[in-house]
C-alpha cells in the first residue's frame, strides 16, 4: 500500500532506522562525557566526586530544560524542509542563533549565581566552594553546547545526522585527556578537582561548536539554505515568539522527567544508603537504555515533519506508525535481554551484596516499562513534528508528578497499610513510575490519532 504522495510504507522503517542510529551513537557519547567525569573525580577525592554530583544535577536541570526549548528548531526546520524553502531554513537558523543567545545569558546568569538553589543543600564550605567555581566555568561553556543545537537541530531536521555524531564522538576524545590534565594537574596547570571538568567540556564545546560552523560556512549542501548570505540579521520578535510557544512546553516536559526522577532519588534516600545506591544504579542504566528510544522518536519526528512540510500528511501518518512500531519492538527486545541479564548487568556496576540485593528487584521495572516509554517518547516527537506540544507536556506533568511520584509515594511509604511488602520501599516508587508511563503513553497516542485525523480532514 503507497501512502498518497510518499514511498511505500515499510520504507519508514528502513529510513527511520537509517537516521536513528548515528543519533543514538551521538546520544551515547555525550552521555558517556559525565560517565567519565565521575570516573575521573572519584579518583582525586571524595569532596570532587560530592561536588560534581551536587553541582551537576544543577546544571544538568537547567540545561535540559534550555535545550528542550532549542529542540523547537527541529520540526519547524523540518516542514520547511519537506516544503523545500530553503532560504526559509537560513532564516530560522539566524533566528535559533539569536534564541540560543538569550536562552545562554539566562542560563549563565542562573549557574553564576545559583545561592538559592545551593542554599538548599547546606553544603560544607569546600564542597560550596568548588560547586560554585563548577557552575561559573560552565556558564562559560554553555553558550557554546546551546549553539550547537543550532547546528544539530538542522541537521536532524534535514537527514543529515552523521555529522553531529562525528563531532560529539571528536568532542568525547578530547574532553577526556582535558580532563586529566584539569582535575590531575600537569604541564604547568595545577590540580583543580571538580572545576577542572567544567574548562575540559567548556574547550570541548567551543571546540564542537567551531567544528560545526565551519562545516555549515564551507559546505556546498548547505549554500542552498543562505544561511551566512544576509549575515546576522536581527532578531524577529514573532519569529521568536513562534519557537517559545513551541520551545517552551518542549523544555517543560523535558524538565518534568528529570524533576521526576530527582524527587524519586530524593524520597528513596530516606530508605537507606542501600536503597538509594540500588535505585541509582537503576536509574542508572535506564538512562542509557532510553537512548535507544529517544533516537528512534528523534528519526521518527524528522521524517513526520518533512512529510507534513511538502503536504504528504497520510504519509506522515506512516512515517509516525512506522517509527513507533520499530521502536516497540526494539522496546521488548532490549527489555527481555535486561531481564535475563539483570545479575550480570548490576555486577558491572558493583560488587556489594546488599546494594545489588536492593537494586534486583528494580530491574523488573526497567525491563517491563521499556514498552511504554518507547510508545510514549515515540508518539510525543510524532506530535512536535505537528508543532503540538502543550497538551503534552499537561499530560507529562499530571502522570509523572501526579501519579508516578504521588502514587510512588504512596506505595513506598505505605501510607494507607496493607501495601504488599514486595511492592513498598524503592519498589513502590518505580511502579508508581512505571504505571504513569504506560497511562501517559496511551494518552499521547490517542492524542496524536486525534491530530492526525483533524490535519488530515482540513
Amino acid at each position: 500500500m503507497k501512502p498518497a504522495g510518499g514511498a511505500p510504507g515499510p520504507s519508514f522503517t528502513a529510513r527511520v532506522a537509517a537516521l536513528a542510529w548515528p543519533i543514538l551513537i551521538g546520544q551515547l557519547a555525550v552521555i558517556a562525557n559525565g560517565v567519565v567525569d565521575t570516573m575521573m573525580t572519584a579518583r582525586h577525592s571524595p569532596t570532587s566526586l560530592a561536588a560534581l554530583g551536587l553541582g551537576a544535577s544543577v546544571y544538568v536541570s537547567i540545561f535540559v530544560g534550555l535545550s528542550g526549548v532549542m529542540q523547537a528548531l527541529s520540526p519547524v526546520i523540518g516542514q520547511l524542509y519537506g516544503a523545500k524553502k530553503f532560504e526559509a531554513i537560513g532564516e530560522e537558523v539566524r533566528q535559533g542563533a539569536w534564541l540560543a543567545i538569550f536562552l545562554s545569558a539566562l542560563g549563565s546568569a542562573l549557574l553564576c549565581f545559583p545561592g538559592f538553589l545551593l542554599d538548599i543543600a547546606d553544603a560544607p564550605a569546600e564542597l560550596d566552594r568548588q560547586v560554585r567555581e563548577y557552575l561559573a566555568l560552565l556558564a562559560l561553556a554553555l553558550p557554546a553546547t546551546l549553539g550547537f543545537r543550532v547546528y544539530a537541530s538542522l541537521n536532524t531536521a534535514i537527514s543529515r545526522p552523521r555529522m553531529v555524531m562525528a563531532i560529539q564522538l571528536a568532542a568525547l576524545l578530547l574532553k577526556i585527556p582535558l580532563n586529566a590534565l584539569f582535575i590531575f594537574g600537569g604541564l604547568g596547570v595545577p590540580a583543580l578537582g571538580t572545576p577542572g571538568c567544567a574548562i575540559a567540556t567548556g574547550i570541548a564545546a567551543w571546540g564542537a561548536l567551531l567544528a560545526g560552523w565551519i562545516i555549515v560556512r564551507r559546505g556546498v549542501f548547505y549554500e542552498k539554505f543562505a544561511i551566512f548570505g544576509r549575515g546576522l540579521t536581527r532578531p524577529s520578535w514573532p519569529a521568536q515568539a513562534a519557537l517559545l510557544r513551541l520551545g517552551v512546553p518542549m523544555g517543560l516536559s523535558y524538565l518534568i522527567e528529570v524533576t521526576a526522577f530527582t524527587f524519586m532519588a530524593l524520597f528513596i534516600s530516606r530508605l537507606g544508603s542501600e536503597a538509594l545506591a540500588g535505585h541509582q544504579i537503576t536509574a542508572n542504566f535506564g538512562t542509557v537504555l532510553y537512548m535507544l528510544p529517544l533516537s528512534i522518536a528523534s528519526a521518527t519526528g524528522t521524517l513526520v515533519a518533512q512529510e507534513i512540510g511538502a503536504g504528504r500528511l497520510q504519509a506522515a501518518r506512516f512515517a509516525g506508525n512506522a517509527g513507533i512500531r520499530l521502536g516497540t519492538a526494539l522496546a521488548v527486545a532490549v527489555g527481555a535481554a535486561v531481564w535475563v541479564a539483570r545479575a550480570q548487568i548490576i555486577g558491572l556496576y558493583t560488587p556489594d551484596a546488599g546494594v545489588t540485593a536492593a537494586a534486583l528487584p528494580l530491574f523488573f521495572f526497567i525491563a517491563f516499562y521499556q514498552l511504554f516509554d518507547s510508545v510514549q517518547v515515540g508518539a510525543a516527537f510524532v506530535l512536535r513534528a505537528y508543532k503540538v506540544a502543550t497538551v503534552p507536556t499537561l499530560m507529562y506533568a499530571v502522570a509523572l508528578w501526579g501519579i508516578g511520584l504521588g502514587g510512588g509515594y504512596l506505595l513506598g511509604f505505605d501510607v494507607f497499610g496493607g501495601t504488599p511488602p514486595l511492592l513498598t520501599g524503592a519498589a513502590g516508587f518505580w511502579l508508581g513510575n512505571s504505571i504513569s508511563l504506560a497511562l501517559v503513553a496511551v494518552a499521547l497516542v490517542w492524542y496524536m490519532r486525534r491530530v492526525q485525523r483533524l490535519r488530515e480532514s482540513e
